[in-house]
């Protein structure tokens, strides 16, 4: 490749000069003024020529370079140099001199917002102005002020932001603007400097073209959001042709034949910001979110997300690790020369309350350690729905139990909600609101008072109190966070030991009260355990269990279709969802459950040895409780027993409980059968095989 010419006149345009003088392209630029001559860095590798030419004198500098390809980077405002370098292309053409053509896109707006007037010509927003009183803000350049200046009764309300250029300031000068009236400074500014500016003169109107990302449009507009400024836009001419900057590299890199080998890093490493950005609205963004949006070069999150957050930056729905991770290690490796390296990636509510935030930051974490990936990372919270309705509603969160259904069920939610005064609920939307109802209604709690907060921080947002009934009537779709005031709420039992009197019984035989107590606690349950309730029966063991702890998780194994019905009935009874009844023999009906942590075999029909052998081959790590009452079970237990290469630190005890009965003016015992109780934990390592 001889040399590549670069028509500039934005940002791209001389981000793409120093990607290329990094590469050690040889390559010419052109900009109009000697302001755009100053701002490019000097490079062995570059050639800069100043000044405006029209299509004759491009054809003939053209005609003088030896030039490869021609790279268009200019204003997508500037109409007429795009006219002339393609009219003098084509006429180089009819000479038999072929140069392709590149056009360098301009990053646009990614969509247009709601409060913002657009006009598609300077003249019609002239005309609006002419009706409107207060100052106005131009910062549109000065090649269109004289657009401005026609009418006297706008002109001596403008206050114009120029480039401090000779040619700038002459502009305003033969117009007739007064030097107070003139704002020469190069950008870029920031939000808080265009607010200063705003304030410092007044401004009622900001009249400012659609420039996109690098001309610091969005920096204009949240300023004149933030100061109520109204604000006219001038809007971009749409660019159907044309390539993004990646592309037009790939482009030059697949004439030259070949990867351009760049020298060094012109930035450092990436900065990853994660931030919760509250219920979704830009007013409930905490001031530190606002400016890492405003200031960040690529916002990732979930669609929804994106939409609701004004920025310039680049945006793609991402929000999984799985999408995440490669992305950034792609920008890594083909973006070195990215203006702003400043990534935040955006979760809903807090980022530390029921947040997909902490699995993407250890996921994070674990990449930049092992040395995948060169950035800092950095976590900023949001202010959550729960902490926002319970301002609303005048209560307090920190005494409350706060759950999220948000995308998932929550076990036992109504027994949580029967044993809490004030219980906070994240959901999914109105179908849980619906479901809520049902479920308070179906255990007879009609007497709590639900409030449910609707979009809560939009305009459309309602804060209303309902009864369980009322809340299964809601249809209005929408995010939802509510709050449920139990005035009956129950503290919750902290041992377990129901009567056996409360059990839904019929004839099937049950374990008594006493003996259940006991087993459970030679089982030494955890939290989150997995549980086998084998030869279920009623279910009493396993509706103990499950009492225990919301995150327990009991599986009911049970052959009889009898007990099977009584299981459900007694689940349902004690409002239990942490119970899985399945109506199978043991062995067999354990295959494909969840890996147990321990087990209760209440009744193995004659196959004690059988099952354990199946149980320890799924954990060798397992604890098990066995109880027997026949003479043919306590001999397969002692013989189980007898297997030291099989368990280990085995518990026996043998229980007789005898009741007190009344019998006239008498209580008389009355004893039960006596049950064997054994108790043991696994070899966890393969026995030696003698020789």
């Amino acid at each position: 490749m001889k040399e590549i010419l670069i028509f500039a006149g934005t940002t791209e345009g001389r981000k793409l000069s120093e990607y290329l003088a990094e590469a050690e392209i040889n390559h010419t630029i052109c900009v109009a003024t000697e302001y755009g001559e100053i701002v490019l860095k000097q490079h062995p590798f570059v050639k800069v020529h100043q000044g405006r030419m029209n299509q004759k004198q491009i054809e003939r500098f053209l005609s003088n370079g030896k030039f490869d390809v021609v790279v268009d980077a200019t204003h997508p405002f500037a109409k007429e140099i795009t006219c002339n370098i393609q009219a003098a292309l084509k006429e180089m053409g009819q000479i038999g001199i072929s140069i392709p053509y590149l056009r360098l896109k301009r990053d646009g707006i990614a969509e247009r917002e709601n409060g913002i007037t657009y006009f598609e010509t300077n003249e019609e927003c002239v005309k609006a102005l002419e009706d409107m009183e207060g100052n106005i803000l131009l910062t549109t350049g000065s090649k269109e002020l004289y657009k401005y200046c026609v009418s006297e009764e706008i002109k001596h309300r403008l206050y114009v932001r120029v480039l401090p250029s000779v040619e700038s300031l002459s502009i305003c000068i033969e117009q007739g603007i007064q030097g107070k009236q003139v704002i020469a400074m190069q950008g870029p500014f920031t939000t808080e400097m265009n607010e200063a500016i705003i304030r410092q003169y007044e401004i009622a109107y900001l009249v400012t073209k659609e420039s996109g990302v690098p001309g610091g449009y969005q920096e204009k507009i949240n300023a004149a959001k933030r100061t109520g400024t109204k604000i006219f836009v001038i809007g971009c001419p749409k660019e159907s042709e044309g390539y993004s900057f990646s592309e037009i590299c790939q482009k030059l890199e697949d004439m030259r034949g070949g990867k351009f080998q760049i020298k060094k890093k012109i930035n450092g490493n990436m900065e990853i910001v994660l931030a919760g950005i509250g219920m979704g609205h830009a007013n409930g963004l905490t001031k530190e979110v606002e400016r890492v949006i405003s200031e960040t070069g690529i916002l990732l999150g979930a669609e929804r997300m994106l939409r609701t957050v004004c920025s310039k930056a680049e945006k793609h729905p991402f929000y999984q690790a799985e999408q995440i991770i490669p992305y950034l290690h792609d920008l890594q490796s083909e973006n070195l020369f990215m203006e702003n390296k400043k990534v935040a990636i955006l979760f809903s509510g807090d980022s530390g309350f029921y947040s997909g935030c902490q699995y993407l930051y250890a996921a994070l974490e674990k990449e930049i350690k092992e040395g995948r990936l060169e950035a800092s990372l950095r976590i900023l919270p949001g202010i959550s729905s729960v902490a926002y309705l319970a301002s609303c509603i005048g209560e307090s969160y920190q005494d409350a139990a706060v759950y999220s259904i948000h995308g998932k069920k929550i076990c036992n939610l109504v027994r949580r909600i029967k044993s809490s005064p004030k219980t906070f609920l994240i959901t999914s939307g109105v179908k849980d609101i619906n479901q809520l109802g049902e479920l308070l209604l179906d255990a007879g709690m009609q007497k709590c008072e639900i409030i449910t907060g609707y979009q809560l921080s939009y305009e459309e947002q309602r804060i209303e109190r309902h009864t369980p009934l009322e809340c299964m009537e809601l249809k209005a779709e929408g995010l939802y966070t509510c709050f449920v005031k139990n005035p009956y709420a129950m503290q919750r039992r902290l041992t377990h030991g129901i009567a056996d009197g409360q059990f839904i019984r019929d004839r099937v035989p049950m374990t008594k009260e006493e003996i259940r107590e006991v087993s459970i606690c030679k089982l030494r349950l955890r939290e989150k355990a997995v549980v086998y309730d084998i030869g279920s029966g009623t279910g009493s063991i396993a509706i103990e269990m499950a009492s225990i702890s919301d995150d327990i998780q009991v599986y009911a194994v049970e052959q009889n279709p009898e007990a099977v019905s009584l299981i459900e009935k007694n689940k349902k009874k004690f409002a239990l969802q942490n119970i899985t009844v399945v109506q199978s023999r043991a062995p067999e009906g354990l295959a494909g459950l969840p890996t147990a942590t321990h087990a209760f075999i209440g009744g193995s029909c004659g196959r004690l040895k059988e099952i354990l052998v199946s149980l320890r081959q799924m954990n060798p790590n397992m604890r098990v409780v066995v109880n027997a009452v026949s003479m043919e079970t306590i001999c397969e237990m002692r013989e189980i027993l007898s297997m030291d290469d099989m368990i280990k630190e085995e518990e026996v005890v043998q229980l007789q409980v005898s009741r007190a009965k009344k019998a006239g003016g008498y209580h008389l015992m009355q004893s039960e059968n006596p049950v064997w109780i054994c108790a043991f934990d696994f070899c966890d390592e393969e026995p030696e095989r003698k020789a």
